[in-house]
Order: C-alpha cells, then structure tokens, then sequence
C-alpha cells in the first residue's frame, strides 16, 4: 500500500480493490449521498469497479487520485480524502468524505491540509472545491483551510448549483 501523505493521526495511500468494503460503506453514507451523489455503487463488485475506473485510473492518468485515509495507529480506515480533475472544472478539485462513526474529530481537516501539502509538492498551481450550499461543515472546513467562495456553478446543465471555492498553491496564478 503506497502512502501519499502522513500526519500525526493519519496515512494517506492509495486505494486498492481491497478498500472495497470501506469505500462501499462511504459511497452508501447517508451524508454522501445528500452532499455529494449517489453513485449507484451497490455491492462489493461494484465497489471493485468504481475504484478501478475512479482513483486507480486518475492516480495512473493524472498522478494523483482520492486517497485512502487511515489511522496510524491500527491502520483503521476513516474515509477518503485527495484531489481530483473534473472535465467540467478547469482546476484541480480538493474532495474528501469520511464515515460517519469518524466525523467530528478533526480528521477531514487534518486529511485536506496533508492534500494541500500533497498538492502543492505535485505543482499543482491551484485548488477549488464544490459543496451543496447547505453543507456547513463542508464550507467551515474549506473556509478553515483558506479557500474563498468564488461563487455558485452548477456542473451539469439542469442540476442545482454548488458552491465553489478556490486557493492559489502558488504565486504565479
């Protein structure tokens, strides 16, 4: 398992199709699926595909993906934190989700600060960030984190509007 980032409490690595119990767990979140989608990922082979086409493909295309968030102590998987690339966003995207037993502990906080260390080595210019506009404690995170609200976009024709913030990673932009 190839870790991506540490911090005091956490490792982020990559995630494999041995994540698949815990990813099918976080992509069936109540939470999830309100704030962010639902993907349709149902069983355990679902799971399996989803993160074949989804963080292994984009972590071999583009290098980096969403990365698996655990416990260094017990290597307890929490959730998923990393960046992504939209088609229908110009810049790179800071995403994270993580199980509810596990919420409100100040991990997504501590995860998306390593992803923005994690960004900022891989050169990556800029970050945005989308969030339903009745995600407050996604929007206290991302304001935490010191991304500003740009405004609302909506990323496909027809479906509601999110929220978008964004933050430089570096002076030339």
């Amino acid at each position: 398992m190839t870790e991506v980032a540490r911090t005091d409490r956490l490792r982020l690595r990559l995630v494999d199709a041995r994540d698949a119990a815990v990813y099918l767990d976080i992509l069936n979140d109540p939470a999830f699926i309100e704030h962010i989608g639902d993907r349709g990922v149902r069983t355990l082979d679902d799971a399996v595909k989803s993160i074949e086409e989804g963080p292994v493909t984009m972590q071999r295309t583009r290098g980096h993906s969403m990365y698996m968030v655990e416990l260094l102590e017990g290597a307890v998987a929490v959730g998923l934190s990393g960046l992504i690339k939209r088609d229908t966003l110009e810049d790179v995207d800071i995403g994270y989700a993580f199980l509810a037993r596990h919420r409100g502990q100040g991990y997504a906080f501590e995860a998306a600060q390593a992803v923005v260390a994690h960004a900022r080595t891989l050169g990556i210019p800029r970050l945005v960030a989308i969030t339903t506009p009745g995600n407050a404690a996604s929007i206290g995170l991302l304001l935490r984190l010191g991304m500003c609200f740009e405004g609302t976009r909506s990323l496909v024709e027809g479906e509601p509007a999110l929220n978008l913030y964004g933050m430089a990673l570096s002076r030339e932009r």
